[in-house]
């Protein structure tokens, strides 16, 4: 979210989070928010918290259950810690790569806060064994249950059986590798403030949940682009046709696998790469995402770089379509792609193989809650 819209969510709401986690919304606008004084008030506000009690600190080490419910969505995960040198060593596996800045403002705001406020999203192989015990735990009387603004709902559990615990461990002992999921920069920023400190101990964790791969929600990337690269309409029409079947079909989301729909003066259309456009030798190259930037965002519009170009835009799919719409027919952009979301086998395979997905290529709600847990790394 934007600095303003975190202002206004935290209006009148001293105990919000985003006082943490946005915190350059209680200094005057226009802060940098990579300003030392906007780390310096995040810790001031986590420090707040704590001592009013709104966040507390347990007196033994646990795990926890963490359930979110969306519409009909609902994942049940474990909130644990994962050990950075597992992250180095790529037994916890990443599929994407991280921008610097990004790394750098994550390791700025945990070594302020000598502390992990949100945590990364983990992945691993359903394992029913994991599935029936932590289903018999969330069928008894919750810590925490609440609904957010936006609908979804967040429960919470303590598991304080030493022989639950221990199960845990041994399932998690068989399961050869995690995947992220989500939150490559918090994982890439804990691995670096733990070799700053250089020390065992609290340093070398970082804060987890982990869910079932078959729970897991992927919902669309989708991308709006500023300019036609000094095409007209009809002339990118065909050359789009070089690499696609188009057909005026009018809808507006893919219905299947190597389908992306075009939103260009008003119309859907539905795009369907011709065989010579799918390389069936590199898993890469077959997602939808890869697809479009090898044989339209780059060679027609001119987009190479799609992490640094400023002429295309990402959309998560949590915003729907009309959002697209909406973006092309104001005359922000001039055209717009509805991708079908990468599925979870995929990014899993991709990862196992030591390959990074183009960006953007996943969205995942619903989102982790901010400051629902925290690690200190002190």
């Amino acid at each position: 979210m934007s600095a303003a819209e975190a202002r206004q969510m935290a209006k009148g709401r001293p105990q919000s989070f985003l006082r943490v986690s946005r915190p350059e919304i209680d200094l005057p606008e226009g802060t940098a928010p990579t300003a030392p004084t906007v780390y310096a008030k995040a810790r001031e506000n986590f420090d707040r918290l704590i001592a009013e009690g709104v966040l507390r600190k347990d007196d033994q080490a646990h795990y926890y259950l963490y359930r979110q419910i969306m519409g009909e969505h609902r994942q049940l995960g474990l909130v644990a810690l994962a050990n950075c040198a597992e992250y180095d060593a790529n037994t916890i596996r990443r599929h994407e790569f991280t921008r610097p800045e990004k790394e750098d403002d994550r390791v700025a705001h945990l070594e302020a806060l000598d502390a992990q406020t949100g945590p990364v999203f983990l992945t691993y192989p359903a394992d029913a064994g994991l599935d029936e015990l932590l289903d018999r735990i969330a069928s008894g009387e919750p810590d925490i249950n609440f609904t957010s603004p936006d609908g979804v709902q967040h429960t919470s559990w303590t598991l304080v059986s030493e022989g639950d615990t221990q199960f845990i461990k041994s399932r998690f002992d068989s399961i050869p590798n995690l995947y992220i999921a989500d939150g490559h920069h918090r994982s890439a920023a804990a691995s670096r403030v733990a070799k700053r400190r250089s020390s065992s101990g609290s340093s070398d964790l970082f804060l987890t949940v982990l869910f079932p791969h078959d729970q897991v929600q992927i919902l669309a990337y989708n991308r709006a682009v500023r300019d036609l690269n000094g095409r007209s309409p009809e002339v990118f029409l065909g050359a789009l046709g070089q690499a696609f079947d188009i057909e005026d079909s009018g809808l507006d989301k893919p219905k299947g696998k190597h389908e992306i729909c075009l939103y260009l003066e008003g119309r859907w259309r539905t795009l369907r790469p011709k065989a010579s456009s799918i390389d069936s030798d590199n898993p890469i190259k077959q997602l939808d995402v890869s697809i479009l930037q090898d044989h339209a965002l780059g060679p027609l519009l001119g987009i190479d770089d799609p992490r640094r170009s400023e002429r295309i835009a990402f959309v998560g799919g949590i915003r729907g379509t009309g959002e697209l719409v909406k973006l092309v027919d104001d005359g922000q952009f001039a055209c717009a792609f509805s991708m079908r979301p990468t599925s979870i086998e995929d990014l899993m395979s991709i990862a196992d193989g030591g390959g990074i997905m183009p960006p953007k290529s996943t969205w995942f709600e619903p989102k982790l809650r901010d400051g629902m847990f925290c690690h200190q790394i002190g």
